[in-house]
Protein backbone atom coordinates (compact mmCIF):
# COMPACT_ATOMS: atom_id res chain seq x y z
CA UNK A 1 0.00 0.00 0.00
CA UNK A 2 1.19 3.69 -0.94
CA UNK A 3 2.91 5.71 1.99
CA UNK A 4 -0.58 8.12 2.34
CA UNK A 5 -0.60 11.73 3.83
CA UNK A 6 -2.75 13.86 5.97
CA UNK A 7 -3.17 17.46 6.64
CA UNK A 8 -3.88 19.33 9.68
CA UNK A 9 -6.84 21.14 8.56
CA UNK A 10 -6.28 25.30 9.79
CA UNK A 11 -9.88 25.30 11.52
CA UNK A 12 -8.66 25.87 15.28
CA UNK A 13 -6.39 29.36 14.69
CA UNK A 14 -9.08 31.63 15.81
CA UNK A 15 -6.39 34.24 16.03
CA UNK A 16 -6.28 34.75 12.30
CA UNK A 17 -10.74 35.58 12.45
CA UNK A 18 -12.49 35.22 9.36
CA UNK A 19 -9.45 33.84 7.37
CA UNK A 20 -10.00 30.40 8.88
CA UNK A 21 -12.71 30.87 11.22
CA UNK A 22 -15.86 30.85 8.11
CA UNK A 23 -17.04 28.88 5.52
CA UNK A 24 -15.24 30.05 3.20
CA UNK A 25 -12.20 29.08 4.84
CA UNK A 26 -13.49 25.38 5.10
CA UNK A 27 -14.39 25.31 1.27
CA UNK A 28 -11.38 26.86 0.08
CA UNK A 29 -9.03 24.79 2.46
CA UNK A 30 -10.37 21.58 1.83
CA UNK A 31 -10.83 21.69 -1.32
CA UNK A 32 -7.43 22.66 -1.77
CA UNK A 33 -5.92 20.10 0.86
CA UNK A 34 -7.71 17.99 -2.25
CA UNK A 35 -6.70 18.63 -4.83
CA UNK A 36 -3.12 18.97 -3.72
CA UNK A 37 -3.27 14.97 -2.90
CA UNK A 38 -3.51 14.59 0.69
CA UNK A 39 -5.38 11.42 1.89
CA UNK A 40 -7.18 13.03 4.94
CA UNK A 41 -7.84 16.24 6.39
CA UNK A 42 -7.47 16.31 10.45
CA UNK A 43 -9.04 18.04 13.13
CA UNK A 44 -8.84 17.89 16.59
CA UNK A 45 -11.06 17.40 19.44
CA UNK A 46 -10.91 20.03 22.99
CA UNK A 47 -14.41 21.29 23.43
CA UNK A 48 -13.64 23.03 26.98
CA UNK A 49 -9.90 23.38 27.18
CA UNK A 50 -8.90 25.21 30.19
CA UNK A 51 -6.93 28.56 29.96
CA UNK A 52 -4.55 27.80 31.92
CA UNK A 53 -3.32 25.21 29.24
CA UNK A 54 -4.16 27.52 26.76
CA UNK A 55 -2.39 30.53 27.86
CA UNK A 56 0.89 27.51 27.91
CA UNK A 57 1.05 26.50 24.32
CA UNK A 58 -2.85 24.94 24.15
CA UNK A 59 -4.91 25.32 21.18
CA UNK A 60 -8.45 25.71 20.40
CA UNK A 61 -10.57 23.24 18.58
CA UNK A 62 -13.72 23.23 16.72
CA UNK A 63 -16.27 20.79 17.52
CA UNK A 64 -14.88 17.67 15.32
CA UNK A 65 -17.55 16.24 13.89
CA UNK A 66 -19.50 19.47 13.12
CA UNK A 67 -15.89 20.42 11.49
CA UNK A 68 -15.75 17.19 9.09
CA UNK A 69 -19.48 17.25 8.16
CA UNK A 70 -19.53 21.01 6.42
CA UNK A 71 -15.47 19.45 4.80
CA UNK A 72 -17.21 16.15 3.83
CA UNK A 73 -19.52 18.80 1.79
CA UNK A 74 -17.12 20.56 0.20
CA UNK A 75 -15.00 17.41 -0.87
CA UNK A 76 -15.65 14.08 -2.72
CA UNK A 77 -12.57 12.59 -1.79
CA UNK A 78 -10.58 13.76 1.35
CA UNK A 79 -10.62 11.18 4.08
CA UNK A 80 -12.29 12.58 7.23
CA UNK A 81 -10.03 12.19 10.22
CA UNK A 82 -10.24 13.27 13.76
CA UNK A 83 -6.99 13.62 15.12
CA UNK A 84 -8.04 12.67 18.08
CA UNK A 85 -11.31 11.97 19.56
CA UNK A 86 -11.10 12.12 23.34
CA UNK A 87 -13.39 9.23 23.28
CA UNK A 88 -14.35 9.15 27.17
CA UNK A 89 -15.48 13.28 26.90
CA UNK A 90 -18.54 11.98 25.43
CA UNK A 91 -21.50 9.03 26.07
CA UNK A 92 -20.57 6.23 23.83
CA UNK A 93 -23.78 6.15 21.60
CA UNK A 94 -23.81 9.69 20.87
CA UNK A 95 -20.40 9.61 19.35
CA UNK A 96 -21.42 6.19 17.74
CA UNK A 97 -24.71 8.33 16.07
CA UNK A 98 -22.48 11.07 15.05
CA UNK A 99 -19.81 8.55 13.01
CA UNK A 100 -22.46 6.31 11.56
CA UNK A 101 -24.14 9.78 10.44
CA UNK A 102 -20.85 11.12 8.80
CA UNK A 103 -19.54 7.93 7.72
CA UNK A 104 -23.07 7.50 5.79
CA UNK A 105 -23.53 10.68 4.34
CA UNK A 106 -19.76 10.93 3.57
CA UNK A 107 -19.97 7.66 1.40
CA UNK A 108 -17.64 6.23 3.74
CA UNK A 109 -15.01 8.43 4.31
CA UNK A 110 -14.58 8.68 8.04
CA UNK A 111 -11.05 7.58 9.25
CA UNK A 112 -11.70 7.82 13.14
CA UNK A 113 -8.51 8.31 15.57
CA UNK A 114 -9.49 8.20 19.12
CA UNK A 115 -7.97 8.42 22.37
CA UNK A 116 -8.24 9.11 26.17
CA UNK A 117 -6.56 12.44 26.13
CA UNK A 118 -4.53 14.33 29.15
CA UNK A 119 -5.85 17.22 29.96
CA UNK A 120 -7.56 16.70 33.74
CA UNK A 121 -9.33 20.64 33.99
CA UNK A 122 -10.96 19.21 30.57
CA UNK A 123 -12.51 16.35 31.99
CA UNK A 124 -13.72 18.30 34.99
CA UNK A 125 -15.24 20.74 33.05
CA UNK A 126 -17.10 17.84 31.72
CA UNK A 127 -18.17 15.63 34.50
CA UNK A 128 -15.64 12.71 33.65
CA UNK A 129 -13.62 11.31 36.05
CA UNK A 130 -9.43 11.62 34.44
CA UNK A 131 -8.74 8.61 37.02
CA UNK A 132 -11.20 6.46 35.10
CA UNK A 133 -10.44 6.83 31.40
CA UNK A 134 -9.02 4.35 30.49
CA UNK A 135 -11.21 1.95 31.59
CA UNK A 136 -13.73 3.99 30.34
CA UNK A 137 -11.66 4.21 26.53
CA UNK A 138 -12.04 0.42 26.33
CA UNK A 139 -15.60 0.48 27.69
CA UNK A 140 -16.54 2.93 25.02
CA UNK A 141 -14.83 1.40 21.75
CA UNK A 142 -16.92 -2.12 22.70
CA UNK A 143 -20.03 -0.09 23.54
CA UNK A 144 -19.66 1.73 20.31
CA UNK A 145 -19.01 -1.70 18.01
CA UNK A 146 -22.03 -2.89 18.76
CA UNK A 147 -23.87 0.31 17.94
CA UNK A 148 -22.50 0.07 14.43
CA UNK A 149 -24.12 -3.11 13.55
CA UNK A 150 -27.36 -1.88 12.83
CA UNK A 151 -28.46 -4.72 15.03
CA UNK A 152 -30.58 -4.59 18.25
CA UNK A 153 -27.91 -4.23 20.75
CA UNK A 154 -28.13 -4.64 25.10
CA UNK A 155 -24.78 -3.31 27.14
CA UNK A 156 -24.36 -2.53 30.29
CA UNK A 157 -21.52 0.56 30.50
CA UNK A 158 -20.80 2.69 33.44
CA UNK A 159 -24.25 4.91 34.67
CA UNK A 160 -25.80 4.33 31.37
CA UNK A 161 -27.23 1.32 30.16
CA UNK A 162 -28.54 0.12 26.82
CA UNK A 163 -31.58 -2.86 26.80
CA UNK A 164 -32.46 -3.48 23.33
CA UNK A 165 -31.89 0.03 21.17
CA UNK A 166 -30.52 0.31 17.52
CA UNK A 167 -28.29 2.52 15.27
CA UNK A 168 -29.41 3.19 11.74
CA UNK A 169 -28.38 3.82 8.79
CA UNK A 170 -24.71 1.96 9.58
CA UNK A 171 -21.08 3.39 8.31
CA UNK A 172 -20.67 2.63 4.92
CA UNK A 173 -17.23 1.12 6.00
CA UNK A 174 -17.74 -2.56 7.51
CA UNK A 175 -17.66 -3.47 9.91
CA UNK A 176 -17.27 0.62 10.94
CA UNK A 177 -14.41 3.01 9.65
CA UNK A 178 -11.27 2.80 10.57
CA UNK A 179 -10.36 2.78 14.35
CA UNK A 180 -6.73 4.49 14.67
CA UNK A 181 -6.04 4.23 18.26
CA UNK A 182 -3.98 7.28 19.73
CA UNK A 183 -1.91 6.67 22.90
CA UNK A 184 2.06 5.90 23.44
CA UNK A 185 1.66 3.81 26.73
CA UNK A 186 1.89 -0.04 26.84
CA UNK A 187 -2.01 -0.07 27.64
CA UNK A 188 -2.78 1.95 24.77
CA UNK A 189 -0.54 -0.50 22.40
CA UNK A 190 -2.40 -3.36 23.90
CA UNK A 191 -6.08 -0.98 23.25
CA UNK A 192 -5.13 -1.09 19.66
CA UNK A 193 -4.24 -4.85 19.49
CA UNK A 194 -7.34 -5.51 21.01
CA UNK A 195 -9.55 -2.84 19.93
CA UNK A 196 -8.19 -1.10 17.10
CA UNK A 197 -6.78 -1.02 13.32
CA UNK A 198 -4.11 0.86 13.51
CA UNK A 199 -1.57 2.89 16.04
CA UNK A 200 -2.17 6.52 15.99
CA UNK A 201 1.40 7.42 17.63
CA UNK A 202 2.34 11.22 18.66
CA UNK A 203 5.41 11.41 17.74
CA UNK A 204 7.05 14.62 19.19
CA UNK A 205 9.81 15.29 21.18
CA UNK A 206 10.26 14.11 24.88
CA UNK A 207 9.59 17.69 26.89
CA UNK A 208 6.48 17.93 24.57
CA UNK A 209 5.29 14.59 26.03
CA UNK A 210 6.77 15.55 29.63
CA UNK A 211 3.96 18.44 29.77
CA UNK A 212 1.20 16.38 28.07
CA UNK A 213 1.74 13.70 30.85
CA UNK A 214 2.41 10.76 28.00
CA UNK A 215 4.60 8.40 27.77
CA UNK A 216 7.39 9.19 25.30
CA UNK A 217 7.65 8.10 21.65
CA UNK A 218 10.01 10.52 19.90
CA UNK A 219 12.58 7.89 17.85
CA UNK A 220 13.44 5.02 15.60
CA UNK A 221 14.07 2.96 18.55
CA UNK A 222 10.97 3.92 20.90
CA UNK A 223 8.57 3.04 17.11
CA UNK A 224 10.55 -0.15 16.72
CA UNK A 225 9.90 -1.22 20.38
CA UNK A 226 6.44 -0.73 19.87
CA UNK A 227 5.92 -2.07 16.98
CA UNK A 228 7.64 -5.20 18.59
CA UNK A 229 5.19 -4.70 21.52
CA UNK A 230 2.56 -4.64 19.58
CA UNK A 231 3.46 -7.75 17.46
CA UNK A 232 4.21 -10.26 20.64
CA UNK A 233 0.62 -9.06 22.11
CA UNK A 234 -1.23 -9.95 19.08
CA UNK A 235 0.39 -13.33 19.54
CA UNK A 236 -0.90 -13.91 23.33
CA UNK A 237 -4.28 -12.83 21.84
CA UNK A 238 -4.72 -14.69 18.63
CA UNK A 239 -4.29 -11.73 16.56
CA UNK A 240 -3.06 -12.88 12.81
CA UNK A 241 -2.87 -9.55 11.11
CA UNK A 242 -0.90 -6.83 13.11
CA UNK A 243 -1.73 -3.06 13.14
CA UNK A 244 -1.29 -0.54 11.13
CA UNK A 245 1.05 2.43 11.94
CA UNK A 246 -0.68 5.59 11.05
CA UNK A 247 1.40 8.93 12.58
CA UNK A 248 0.36 11.97 13.45
CA UNK A 249 1.73 14.87 11.38
CA UNK A 250 5.20 14.46 11.49
CA UNK A 251 6.29 17.23 9.60
CA UNK A 252 5.53 20.94 9.21
CA UNK A 253 6.26 23.28 6.14
CA UNK A 254 8.27 26.15 8.05
CA UNK A 255 10.23 28.47 6.56
CA UNK A 256 13.41 27.41 4.82
CA UNK A 257 11.25 23.52 4.34
CA UNK A 258 12.97 21.73 2.15
CA UNK A 259 10.94 18.97 0.00
CA UNK A 260 13.31 16.43 -0.07
CA UNK A 261 14.01 16.46 3.36
CA UNK A 262 10.09 16.06 4.08
CA UNK A 263 10.34 12.83 1.41
CA UNK A 264 13.27 11.21 2.98
CA UNK A 265 11.60 11.73 5.86
CA UNK A 266 8.53 9.61 5.48
CA UNK A 267 10.62 6.83 3.48
CA UNK A 268 12.92 6.56 6.55
CA UNK A 269 9.19 6.30 8.61
CA UNK A 270 7.95 3.80 6.02
CA UNK A 271 11.62 1.45 6.49
CA UNK A 272 10.55 0.81 10.25
CA UNK A 273 7.34 0.03 9.78
CA UNK A 274 4.91 3.23 9.74
CA UNK A 275 2.54 3.68 6.71
CA UNK A 276 1.48 6.52 6.85
CA UNK A 277 1.66 10.17 8.42
CA UNK A 278 0.89 14.08 7.65
CA UNK A 279 2.24 17.70 7.79
CA UNK A 280 1.28 20.71 9.47
CA UNK A 281 0.71 24.21 7.39
CA UNK A 282 1.90 27.19 9.62
CA UNK A 283 0.15 29.47 7.49
CA UNK A 284 -1.32 33.22 8.32
CA UNK A 285 -3.92 33.36 5.98
CA UNK A 286 -6.40 30.80 4.00
CA UNK A 287 -4.61 32.36 0.74
CA UNK A 288 -1.15 31.35 1.79
CA UNK A 289 -2.63 27.92 3.23
CA UNK A 290 -3.79 26.41 0.08
CA UNK A 291 -0.77 28.08 -2.05
CA UNK A 292 1.58 25.77 0.77
CA UNK A 293 -0.67 23.00 0.70
CA UNK A 294 -0.43 23.06 -3.35
CA UNK A 295 3.12 23.43 -3.56
CA UNK A 296 3.35 20.61 -1.00
CA UNK A 297 1.32 18.10 -3.40
CA UNK A 298 3.67 19.01 -6.17
CA UNK A 299 7.17 18.88 -4.80
CA UNK A 300 5.99 15.89 -2.08
CA UNK A 301 2.94 13.87 -2.81
CA UNK A 302 3.03 13.42 -5.88
CA UNK A 303 6.91 12.30 -5.50
CA UNK A 304 6.28 9.88 -3.48
CA UNK A 305 6.24 6.19 -4.39
CA UNK A 306 6.56 4.20 -1.41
Amino acid sequence: MTFTLSVTLPFDHIQHGDEFISMAAVKECSQAAEAAGFYSGTVTDHPVPSYRWLDNGGHYAQDPFVMLSMVAACTTKLMLQTNIVVLPYRNPFITARAVSSLDAFSNGRVLLGLGAGYLKPEYKALGVDFDSRNDLMDEYMRAMKLAWTGEDFSFEGTGYTAVGNRVLPTPVQKPHPPLLVGGNSKRALRRTVELGDAWHPFIVPKMVTDTARTANISGDEDIIAAIEYMAEHCEKVGRKTPPSVIASSTFAMTPGWSAQEAIDSYAHLKSIGVAASGTSIPATTRSEWCDMAQEFGEKVISKIDF
